[in-house]
């Protein structure tokens, strides 16, 4: 039974979890087999003053990471 733990920045809408949740869980049951109800997934939400990343707060940068982006 996979347990997936998903770490977001907060501000993620239900909708695109629910497609994020959907589509890992069709990758899983694809690769692995099984049944889709096997999958859990869990999301956690961090605000950006509790991420770093480079020792730097994500709350001091300004707009969203991009892609490929480290602080």
């Amino acid at each position: 039974m996979p347990f997936i733990r998903i770490t977001l920045d907060e501000g993620r809408s239900a909708d695109k979890k629910r497609a994020v949740a959907e589509a890992v869980t069709d990758a899983i049951v694809a690769t692995l087999g099984g049944e889709r109800d096997w999958v859990t997934i869990v999301f956690e939400d961090v605000g950006r003053e509790d991420w770093s990343i480079g020792g730097r707060l994500q709350i001091d940068r300004k707009g969203p990471l991009k892609p490929g982006e480290h602080g």
